[in-house]
């Protein structure tokens, strides 16, 4: 890939058509042996392979460890059904336990997700919804209109996050559609959209149709993006243009990390990143913790011990905003704050609580851990 390439000035709808979606185009960026091969074919079929010709440009090819390559290779540990730190399951959030129909996830009271989508610029293989990203029998709305419906008969709502997939890979016109409809919702203060196409494919930013919808948007409500920045070598100069156009309209980006081993496992990598981002005004937000979903958990997640050291190390080395993210499980009862170790016992607070469990909301947990934990049973 010639990295002088001017990805701004690509069509972005005609760039997708050169994605890498086999392992035999995959053949021509890096060497698999004969054994590997197969295995990743068999990987293929349960995770599809998309990756973005700018996302393979950030590679280095002399690296097989290399940590973008490990986010958007394939890989036989996805073979791996069950992890060696507890169960795995294809839906550790819950998502399921709150779906209303027609993309609608209630799952707080005061907001509602929306999976618009499950189509994505680029598959990652850490991906917690990959049950449905990518798949023809995915779970996209039925009925945006219906899940307008419902949004405006519960006035308890006051944000709404789009997610997917990723919404922007919707056309234009369908998402002006939906945030026309939401900015027409009085008890609706502000909207979210939950985004990696700012990382893996920030050709879709230089739209300007996209970028003029989202400033009228933002005329009418608050608008925040959340994108998804993990390593400090995605900010690049194509990424970082794409920011400061997001910027320009209005909107306030946030970054939402997940600390994956063998991508950014070091406080070294988490400082780097936290700093990168604050360099091309984006905040610091989220870590997650990686969850225990099936065909991940085994090659990604970090024991829960070694994070928070790892946490602990960078945040000693960072400014207040630097430093201002939380470490996050996004736990089935709702998120959970990492606040630290005392001994063997993790402190955890709990800070959102699921519709109709407001009196878990603040609670202090503490819970004994053994040294290759990775998650909690609550």
């Amino acid at each position: 890939m010639n990295g002088e390439t001017d990805w701004s000035r690509l069509d972005w709808k005609k760039e997708l058509a050169n994605n890498v979606v086999t392992i035999d185009q995959l053949k021509e960026y890096a060497s698999f042996g004969p054994d590997e091969e197969m295995a990743l074919r068999e990987v293929a079929h349960v995770h599809p392979v998309n990756v973005p010709r700018y996302y393979l440009s950030l590679i280095d090819r002399t690296n097989p460890d290399d940590p973008i390559r490990r986010m958007c290779f394939p890989s036989a540990e996805e073979l791996v059904v069950a992890g060696a730190m507890g169960e795995t399951t294809a839906d550790p959030y819950g998502d399921d336990k709150h779906d209303k129909g027609n993309g609608v996830l209630h799952k707080y009271d005061y907001t509602a997700l929306l999976v618009v989508t499950e189509c994505c610029a680029m598959y990652c293989r850490h991906c917690f919804r990959r049950r449905m990203v990518g798949k023809p029998d995915g779970h996209p709305p039925r009925d945006f209109a219906g899940a307008l419906r419902y949004i405006a008969d519960h006035p308890e709502i006051n944000n709404v996050i789009l997610s997917g997939g990723d919404p922007l890979m919707l056309s234009t016109a369908a998402l002006r559609t939906m945030l026309t409809g939401l900015a027409d919702i009085e008890h609706v203060d502000f909207v979210r959209i939950g985004s990696r196409t700012p990382v893996t494919y920030p050709l879709r930013l230089f739209d300007d149709g996209l970028i003029d919808l989202l400033r009228e948007f933002g005329e009418r409500k608050a608008l925040y993006i959340a994108t998804h920045f993990n390593h400090v070598r995605e900010i690049t100069p194509t990424a970082t243009e794409a920011i400061r156009r997001l910027r320009l309209c209005g909107a306030t980006v946030n970054n939402q990390a997940v600390l994956l081993r063998g991508v950014n496992d070091t406080a070294e990598d988490i400082v780097a990143l936290m700093n990168g981002l604050l360099g091309i005004g984006v905040n610091p937000y989220y870590l997650y913790q990686c969850m225990p979903v099936s065909r991940v958990r085994h090659h990604f997640q970090i024991p829960l011990k070694q994070g928070v050291d790892i946490v602990d190390a960078a945040r000693a080395r960072l400014n207040g905003y630097g430093k201002r993210f939380k470490y996050i499980i996004g736990h089935d009862v709702g998120k959970l704050e990492i606040c630290g170790m005392v001994g063997d016992n993790i402190v955890l607070k709990q800070l959102h609580a699921r519709s109709g469990h407001d009196d878990q909301a603040s609670r202090i947990i503490m819970q004994q851990l053994d040294d290759n934990a990775g998650w909690v049973t609550l």
